[in-house]
């Protein structure tokens, strides 16, 4: 899909969403960095550490998970005008193989920007040595709010 069909509501969407994605404090925590900005898309990338691996050595699910669902919900904001907020609705995941890696990333795109809910698609991939394997597909619903009506900031 070619995401210069999408033309965001605010111009300066990726200020606004950097803003959003520092004041997340889950995000330093989890040592996420938001490495790409693009009207429609975000890219988030993060570090293997032990402290976030399951019982095996692989990056937990729930790390994998957030990571997705960050990407999915910053592009979503992407789009929106600047008195919106964005919460998810629903995400389904797919794990597709384990998540073994020096880094990862998690790259998500706007499918459909609605007034309400956009729908949002992404992987998140593992690198080992330059080498990419898709480990998670994610598909998620976002909703709009009105920031100042639901006590929400941006």
């Amino acid at each position: 899909m070619n995401q210069n069909l999408f033309k965001p509501r605010d111009p300066n969407f990726e200020s606004r969403v950097r803003e959003s994605f520092v004041a997340q404090s889950a995000m330093a925590t989890l040592g996420f960095e938001l490495a790409r900005v693009e009207a429609g898309q975000v890219e988030i990338q993060f570090s293997h550490r032990d402290d976030l691996t399951q019982q095996h050595g692989f990056m937990h699910g729930g790390i994998i998970a957030t990571a997705a669902d960050n990407a999915c919900g910053f592009s979503a904001l992407t789009l929106m005008s600047s008195d919106k907020a964005v919460l998810s609705v629903e995400f389904k995941i797919n794990f597709m193989a384990p998540a073994r890696g020096d880094r990862f990333r998690a790259v998500a795109r706007v499918v459909k920007s609605g007034a309400t809910l956009t729908i949002c698609n992404g992987e998140v991939l593992a690198i080992n040595e330059e080498k990419e394997t898709p480990v998670a597909l994610v598909q998620a619903t976002l909703i709009s709010l009105d920031s100042k009506r639901a006590g929400i900031q941006n």
